[in-house]
């Protein structure tokens, strides 16, 4: 379990993926991917745990421009 949670948490770091898109890479459920984020990577390694939430908090603030580009592109190719 230490080893898919770091596995996780590098491939975050190293793509900028979202939670949906890591749990898509490594074929697990997104509930998982976030449990092991939040609180598993904390008690593995703290400085790690900053470094990915630094990057989903980022993603989460992204979260509404993405929405819109989709539904803009959406109704474009109608």
């Amino acid at each position: 379990m230490e080893r898919r949670v770091r596995k996780c948490a590098e491939y975050i770091l190293e793509t900028g993926a979202t939670v949906r898109a890591c749990a898509e890479h490594f074929g697990i459920s997104k509930s998982t991917v976030h449990k092991d984020i939040t609180e598993r990577l904390a008690e593995i390694d703290g400085e790690l745990c900053e470094r990915v939430r630094k990057v989903l908090d980022l993603n989460l603030s992204e979260r509404h421009i993405r929405g819109g580009n989709a539904t803009k592109r959406k109704y474009a190719a109608r």
